[in-house]
């Protein structure tokens, strides 16, 4: 078995699937970067709302038709490996799957996701911004969210005719959700994360 050693040398998804399952990492171009042993209670609601909600609309449709989700695709919520090449493997918070070979090793999704949904973290936040927003442009993931629990807010990244990510949209808890596979889903973010309409107060220790 290998066992990695951050900043040791550079690795391989075969050296990846080789550790303990009780080692939370991503692997990133053969770098390692440790996850956060436990996420946030509002990182993990915030999580579980926005998967919740995209089930119920695949399940029932409302997501479909003209511009929706196609009928193919599956939402998973993290853990889940995502290989997105030799040496990459991530762990999205949320990630739908429209292309079913993309999941027919039963075991991680092989490829990129059409839709990413990573919640901010301090542990992870400069990662998601940085290394990921870039990584699944490269990639080819069609549409990027990033959501704030804190300072509560979303940036949506969306793929342009460059195939690149341009100026996000920012919503804030006043503003309609959006998304380019959800179209039904129509509420605040206030409402869908229970968010107060206020901006938080600054943090007097800043």
């Amino acid at each position: 078995m290998t066992h990695p050693h951050p900043h040791s040398r550079l690795y391989t998804v075969t050296d990846y699937f080789t550790w303990p399952d009780r080692l939370r990492c991503e692997l990133i171009n053969g770098e390692i970067y440790n996850m956060s042993p436990a996420p946030t209670l509002a990182h993990q609601d915030a999580t579980g709302v926005l998967f919740a909600l995209f089930r119920e609309q695949m399940m029932t449709k409302q997501g479909g038709g003209d511009g929706g989700t196609p009928s193919s695709c599956r939402v998973f919520v993290s853990p889940v490996d995502v290989v997105l090449g030799v040496d990459t493997v991530v762990q999205p918070d949320v990630a739908l799957v429209c292309d079913p070979a993309k999941l027919a090793n039963g075991r991680y999704i092989d490829g990129a996701p059409d839709l990413v949904v990573e919640v901010l973290s301090p542990a992870t936040a400069l990662r998601d911004r940085r290394e990921k927003r870039a990584l699944y442009a490269a990639v080819g993931v069609t549409e990027y969210l990033l959501v704030d629990p804190v300072e509560r807010y979303m940036e949506i990244y969306r793929l342009d005719e460059n195939q690149a990510y341009g100026h996000p949209l920012l919503l804030g808890p006043a503003d309609s959700f959006q998304s380019l596979y959800f179209p039904g889903i129509t509420q605040t973010l206030s409402e869908l994360f229970d968010w107060p309409l206020e901006r938080p107060a600054p943090d007097p220790r800043s």
